[in-house]
């Protein structure tokens, strides 16, 4: 399943596919292990379910894309503003791991939504500060270019 979500996404000339198979199969594998290391109930003894049914594996491969569009714009993009959604994308990917683990995992299904609404909080918070951040570097500088802003001197 995550080999043809990604195909879609492959590059031209780039076998993205035959790479991506292999580590649905490993990540289950990791999975089932880190679940009967902690005492939980383990993936691989789950009941078998309609193969069209999403899984935690999904929910997982999703929230590592979403990391991982969020670093790859945190570290290439020089504007304070597109900086700022990279760590929101980064915010997103962790809540989704709360809910996910919190759904699959957790004896109580409504701790990884508490934590979700939690991290909302902080970054509609981070997002205000962030912003007055940014508009006091433009005001003072004109520019909200990242490598502009090397010190908050007036």
């Amino acid at each position: 399943m995550i080999g043809t979500i990604l195909a879609g996404l492959a590059l031209p000339g780039v076998k993205l596919v035959a790479w991506t198979l292999p580590m649905q199969v490993a990540c289950s594998d990791w999975l089932s292990s880190l679940a009967s290391r902690f005492s939980m109930v383990s993936l691989a003894q789950a009941p078998a379910a309609d193969p069209n049914t999403v899984g935690l594996q999904h929910y997982l491969a999703v929230s590592a894309l979403t990391f991982g569009l969020g670093v790859m714009v945190i570290i290439m993009r020089r504007n304070a503003i597109a900086v700022l959604m990279g760590i929101e994308l980064l915010l997103n990917a962790a809540s989704l791991n709360f809910v996910a683990f919190s759904k699959y995992v957790s004896p109580d299904p409504l701790a990884g939504q508490v934590v979700a609404i939690f991290v909302i909080v902080l970054a509609a918070a981070e997002a205000a500060l962030a912003l007055a951040i940014v508009l006091n570097i433009f005001n003072n500088l004109n520019t909200v270019e990242v490598t502009e802003a090397r010190s908050l001197k007036g």
